[in-house]
């Protein structure tokens, strides 16, 4: 999806160099493993990868570390949550029923490790008629009493064949359309993250003079 296709490379300390494209560092199992190789891993090996991926990797610098996880309250979330600072969790689901009833699991294992939530981000809520931008709803009005549990929206995304097609060719859409509304989304959440995430820092920053 980032159009990164060679091998890691490893520093003279042993760390892995993450690839970069688009001025962003990317990093995953799959570039490490062969491609046509499953992956077959109970609880500890799955740990380990992690800690290697965090860990033994040259990262720095970094503006932010966003780590990429699968649905669901396993061994990954799990691992993550007790070994590695984490300063806020956004969760991403479509709206469908069966999926927001995996993410609310999701948000209650969060809650009771005391791991801060930034929002839900709705992946294909809609799609955009392309002759009258007309917004064609998939599934109905979510309200806060069917979902009580669930987290502040933070946006929704479209079901789209310009996202599809970006991610298939490895160009992301903020690159290629720049200037679309779906481009404009991610920007926008990308910002509403970032604000968050600076007044965490800020507020911790505070905390700890006045600790001192």
């Amino acid at each position: 999806m980032m159009n990164l296709h060679s091998e890691p490379r490893v520093n003279d300390k042993n760390q892995i160099i993450p690839p970069q494209n688009y001025n962003v560092k990317c990093l995953s199992m799959g570039m490490l493993t062969p491609p046509d190789g499953a992956i077959i891993w109970r609880g500890p090996l799955v740990m380990s990868a992690i800690q290697r991926l965090l860990k033994g990797a040259d990262w720095s610098p970094l503006d932010v570390l966003v780590v990429d996880t699968p649905p669901g309250t396993g061994d990954v979330h799990l691992s993550l949550t007790q070994h590695t600072p984490i300063t806020g969790v956004l969760l991403v689901s479509t709206p469908h029923k069966a999926a927001i009833d995996v993410t609310i699991r999701g948000a209650e294992m969060y809650h009771k490790l005391k791991v801060p939530i930034l929002g839900l981000v709705e992946n294909m809520r809609y799609s955009i008629c392309d002759n009258c931008n007309h917004h064609i709803e998939f599934f109905k009005p979510r309200t806060e009493s069917s979902h009580p549990k669930l987290p502040e929206t933070l946006i929704s995304l479209p079901l789209d064949s310009h996202i599809a097609d970006c991610g298939e060719s490895g160009t992301p859409v903020v690159i290629k359309h720049p200037d679309s509304e779906h481009a404009k989304l991610f920007n926008k959440l990308a910002l509403q993250v970032w604000s968050t995430l600076q007044e965490k820092q800020e507020t911790n920053e505070t905390a700890n003079d006045t600790n001192k």
